[in-house]
Protein backbone atom coordinates (compact mmCIF):
# COMPACT_ATOMS: atom_id res chain seq x y z
CA UNK A 1 0.00 0.00 0.00
CA UNK A 2 1.36 3.37 -1.17
CA UNK A 3 -0.79 5.66 1.17
CA UNK A 4 -1.17 5.65 5.19
CA UNK A 5 -4.90 6.40 6.06
CA UNK A 6 -6.38 7.55 9.42
CA UNK A 7 -9.59 5.64 9.82
CA UNK A 8 -12.03 7.88 13.03
CA UNK A 9 -12.96 5.31 15.88
CA UNK A 10 -15.98 7.62 16.01
CA UNK A 11 -18.04 6.56 13.06
CA UNK A 12 -15.31 4.35 10.79
CA UNK A 13 -14.72 7.28 8.15
CA UNK A 14 -11.72 8.34 6.38
CA UNK A 15 -10.19 11.37 8.04
CA UNK A 16 -7.40 11.44 6.03
CA UNK A 17 -4.86 9.63 3.69
CA UNK A 18 -1.88 10.82 2.42
CA UNK A 19 0.95 9.32 -0.10
CA UNK A 20 4.30 7.91 1.79
CA UNK A 21 7.53 9.32 0.82
CA UNK A 22 9.62 8.45 -1.51
CA UNK A 23 13.16 7.46 -0.98
CA UNK A 24 14.21 10.47 -2.54
CA UNK A 25 11.67 12.59 -0.78
CA UNK A 26 13.55 11.34 2.38
CA UNK A 27 16.82 11.87 0.90
CA UNK A 28 15.81 15.46 0.22
CA UNK A 29 14.60 15.95 3.84
CA UNK A 30 17.68 14.87 5.39
CA UNK A 31 19.69 17.13 3.20
CA UNK A 32 17.47 20.53 3.64
CA UNK A 33 17.30 19.56 7.65
CA UNK A 34 21.06 19.01 7.47
CA UNK A 35 21.68 22.96 5.91
CA UNK A 36 18.69 24.31 7.87
CA UNK A 37 20.51 22.76 11.34
CA UNK A 38 23.37 24.34 10.40
CA UNK A 39 21.61 27.80 9.92
CA UNK A 40 19.85 27.12 13.16
CA UNK A 41 22.70 26.23 14.92
CA UNK A 42 23.94 29.76 14.92
CA UNK A 43 20.99 31.35 16.06
CA UNK A 44 21.60 32.64 19.53
CA UNK A 45 19.35 30.83 21.91
CA UNK A 46 17.25 33.88 23.32
CA UNK A 47 15.95 34.16 19.40
CA UNK A 48 15.78 30.55 19.18
CA UNK A 49 12.93 30.86 22.41
CA UNK A 50 11.35 33.44 20.86
CA UNK A 51 10.47 31.11 17.70
CA UNK A 52 9.27 28.66 20.49
CA UNK A 53 7.24 31.11 21.87
CA UNK A 54 5.54 32.32 18.81
CA UNK A 55 4.70 28.70 17.59
CA UNK A 56 3.08 27.76 20.69
CA UNK A 57 0.78 31.60 19.48
CA UNK A 58 0.33 29.38 16.32
CA UNK A 59 -0.81 26.17 17.96
CA UNK A 60 -3.30 28.17 20.20
CA UNK A 61 -4.83 30.44 17.13
CA UNK A 62 -5.26 26.79 15.33
CA UNK A 63 -6.78 25.16 18.66
CA UNK A 64 -10.57 25.66 17.73
CA UNK A 65 -10.00 23.92 14.38
CA UNK A 66 -7.90 21.37 16.16
CA UNK A 67 -9.75 19.91 18.81
CA UNK A 68 -12.88 18.33 16.79
CA UNK A 69 -9.77 17.43 13.82
CA UNK A 70 -8.31 15.56 16.98
CA UNK A 71 -11.62 13.72 18.42
CA UNK A 72 -12.23 12.48 14.77
CA UNK A 73 -8.58 10.98 14.66
CA UNK A 74 -8.71 9.00 17.64
CA UNK A 75 -11.58 9.68 19.74
CA UNK A 76 -10.97 11.89 22.44
CA UNK A 77 -14.13 13.92 23.46
CA UNK A 78 -14.43 17.51 22.66
CA UNK A 79 -14.98 18.36 26.11
CA UNK A 80 -11.97 18.13 27.20
CA UNK A 81 -10.43 20.97 25.05
CA UNK A 82 -7.61 19.26 23.70
CA UNK A 83 -4.37 19.42 25.05
CA UNK A 84 -3.57 23.29 24.40
CA UNK A 85 -3.16 23.20 28.53
CA UNK A 86 -1.01 20.93 29.01
CA UNK A 87 0.75 21.71 25.90
CA UNK A 88 1.28 25.31 26.57
CA UNK A 89 2.64 24.03 30.65
CA UNK A 90 5.30 22.13 28.82
CA UNK A 91 6.62 24.45 25.82
CA UNK A 92 6.94 27.66 28.47
CA UNK A 93 8.77 25.46 31.48
CA UNK A 94 11.08 23.81 28.89
CA UNK A 95 11.81 27.17 27.43
CA UNK A 96 12.18 28.31 30.93
CA UNK A 97 15.08 25.92 31.73
CA UNK A 98 16.61 25.96 28.45
CA UNK A 99 19.14 28.80 29.49
CA UNK A 100 20.34 26.95 32.54
CA UNK A 101 19.97 23.53 30.81
CA UNK A 102 21.90 24.46 27.35
CA UNK A 103 24.71 26.57 29.38
CA UNK A 104 28.68 25.14 29.54
CA UNK A 105 29.12 23.40 33.07
CA UNK A 106 32.66 24.29 34.77
CA UNK A 107 33.24 21.07 36.88
CA UNK A 108 35.93 21.84 40.32
CA UNK A 109 39.31 22.85 39.75
CA UNK A 110 42.15 20.76 39.21
CA UNK A 111 45.93 21.76 39.31
CA UNK A 112 47.31 21.59 35.37
CA UNK A 113 43.54 20.92 33.81
CA UNK A 114 41.02 23.65 32.29
CA UNK A 115 37.75 21.64 32.15
CA UNK A 116 34.75 22.39 30.91
CA UNK A 117 32.05 20.86 29.44
CA UNK A 118 30.22 22.87 26.41
CA UNK A 119 26.52 21.62 25.14
CA UNK A 120 26.22 21.41 21.71
CA UNK A 121 23.66 20.61 19.04
CA UNK A 122 23.48 17.18 18.26
CA UNK A 123 22.52 17.80 14.93
CA UNK A 124 19.17 16.27 12.94
CA UNK A 125 16.55 14.61 15.40
CA UNK A 126 14.06 12.17 14.62
CA UNK A 127 10.70 12.32 16.61
CA UNK A 128 8.43 9.59 16.09
CA UNK A 129 5.66 10.44 18.30
CA UNK A 130 2.21 8.42 19.30
CA UNK A 131 -1.71 9.14 18.56
CA UNK A 132 -2.43 8.44 22.57
CA UNK A 133 -1.28 12.68 23.38
CA UNK A 134 -0.13 12.97 20.26
CA UNK A 135 0.61 16.71 20.90
CA UNK A 136 2.14 16.61 24.58
CA UNK A 137 4.25 13.73 23.36
CA UNK A 138 5.78 15.32 20.46
CA UNK A 139 6.45 18.52 21.70
CA UNK A 140 8.29 16.88 24.75
CA UNK A 141 10.75 15.71 22.32
CA UNK A 142 10.37 18.58 19.48
CA UNK A 143 10.58 21.75 21.39
CA UNK A 144 14.37 20.41 23.84
CA UNK A 145 15.76 20.09 20.27
CA UNK A 146 14.93 23.16 18.37
CA UNK A 147 15.87 24.98 21.55
CA UNK A 148 19.49 23.11 21.60
CA UNK A 149 19.91 24.21 18.34
CA UNK A 150 19.14 20.62 16.18
CA UNK A 151 16.59 20.38 13.34
CA UNK A 152 13.94 18.23 13.25
CA UNK A 153 11.94 15.59 11.26
CA UNK A 154 8.42 14.78 12.74
CA UNK A 155 7.49 11.56 11.92
CA UNK A 156 3.49 11.14 13.78
CA UNK A 157 1.60 7.91 14.01
CA UNK A 158 -0.86 7.18 11.27
CA UNK A 159 -3.95 7.57 13.86
CA UNK A 160 -3.24 11.04 14.78
CA UNK A 161 -1.59 11.74 10.49
CA UNK A 162 -2.86 15.41 10.82
CA UNK A 163 -1.34 16.14 14.11
CA UNK A 164 2.48 16.82 12.24
CA UNK A 165 0.51 19.21 9.40
CA UNK A 166 -0.34 21.23 12.46
CA UNK A 167 3.14 21.17 13.78
CA UNK A 168 4.34 22.06 10.73
CA UNK A 169 1.89 25.02 9.83
CA UNK A 170 2.81 26.64 13.18
CA UNK A 171 6.57 26.05 12.56
CA UNK A 172 6.46 27.96 9.28
CA UNK A 173 4.90 30.97 10.41
CA UNK A 174 8.00 31.79 12.53
CA UNK A 175 10.35 29.72 10.44
CA UNK A 176 11.99 26.73 12.28
CA UNK A 177 13.76 23.79 11.19
CA UNK A 178 11.13 21.06 11.25
CA UNK A 179 10.13 18.67 8.58
CA UNK A 180 7.03 16.30 8.28
CA UNK A 181 7.19 13.21 6.80
CA UNK A 182 4.82 10.10 5.94
CA UNK A 183 6.45 6.84 6.58
CA UNK A 184 5.56 3.43 6.92
CA UNK A 185 7.72 0.93 8.83
CA UNK A 186 10.08 -0.19 6.15
CA UNK A 187 10.62 3.96 5.83
CA UNK A 188 11.54 4.86 9.29
CA UNK A 189 14.02 1.40 8.74
CA UNK A 190 15.70 3.14 6.01
CA UNK A 191 15.43 6.53 7.09
CA UNK A 192 17.64 5.86 10.71
CA UNK A 193 19.75 3.39 8.37
CA UNK A 194 21.49 6.24 6.27
CA UNK A 195 25.02 7.50 6.94
CA UNK A 196 23.29 11.28 8.28
CA UNK A 197 23.62 11.47 11.99
CA UNK A 198 20.61 11.49 13.54
CA UNK A 199 19.17 11.54 17.03
CA UNK A 200 16.17 9.38 17.28
CA UNK A 201 13.36 10.07 20.18
CA UNK A 202 10.64 7.47 19.96
CA UNK A 203 7.93 7.49 22.45
CA UNK A 204 5.13 4.80 22.70
CA UNK A 205 1.64 4.41 24.67
CA UNK A 206 1.07 1.80 27.24
CA UNK A 207 -1.67 0.06 24.84
CA UNK A 208 0.85 -0.20 22.25
CA UNK A 209 3.85 -0.98 23.64
CA UNK A 210 3.56 -4.63 22.89
CA UNK A 211 2.90 -4.23 19.68
CA UNK A 212 5.45 -1.64 18.68
CA UNK A 213 8.05 -4.43 20.17
CA UNK A 214 9.24 -5.30 16.67
CA UNK A 215 9.10 -2.14 15.33
CA UNK A 216 10.98 -0.60 18.65
CA UNK A 217 13.96 -3.24 18.18
CA UNK A 218 14.20 -2.97 14.47
CA UNK A 219 14.84 0.92 14.11
CA UNK A 220 17.17 0.17 17.22
CA UNK A 221 18.78 -2.03 15.36
CA UNK A 222 18.66 -0.10 12.28
CA UNK A 223 20.37 2.91 14.73
CA UNK A 224 22.99 0.90 16.64
CA UNK A 225 24.72 0.23 12.75
CA UNK A 226 25.75 3.74 12.19
CA UNK A 227 26.93 4.74 15.79
CA UNK A 228 23.39 6.86 15.89
CA UNK A 229 21.57 8.03 19.76
CA UNK A 230 18.77 6.37 20.36
CA UNK A 231 16.31 6.77 22.78
CA UNK A 232 12.58 4.97 23.56
CA UNK A 233 9.82 6.27 25.98
CA UNK A 234 7.71 3.87 27.54
CA UNK A 235 5.21 5.29 29.32
CA UNK A 236 3.64 3.10 32.43
CA UNK A 237 3.99 -0.59 32.65
CA UNK A 238 5.88 -1.80 29.45
CA UNK A 239 6.38 -5.49 28.34
CA UNK A 240 9.52 -4.50 27.18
Amino acid sequence: MNDIVCISPVDGSEVARRRIATDREIAEALAAARQAQREWSGVPLAERKAKVLAFLEMMRAQNDEIVPELAMQMGRPVRYGGELRSLEERVRVLVELSDEALAPTTPAERPGFRRMIKRVPAGVVLVIAPWNYPYLTAVNAVVPALLAGNAVILKHAAQTLLVGERFQSAMDHKPVPSRRLALNWAARIRLTSGRTPILISRSNSSSTARSTIPVNAAVASSASMCMKGFTIALWMHSPI
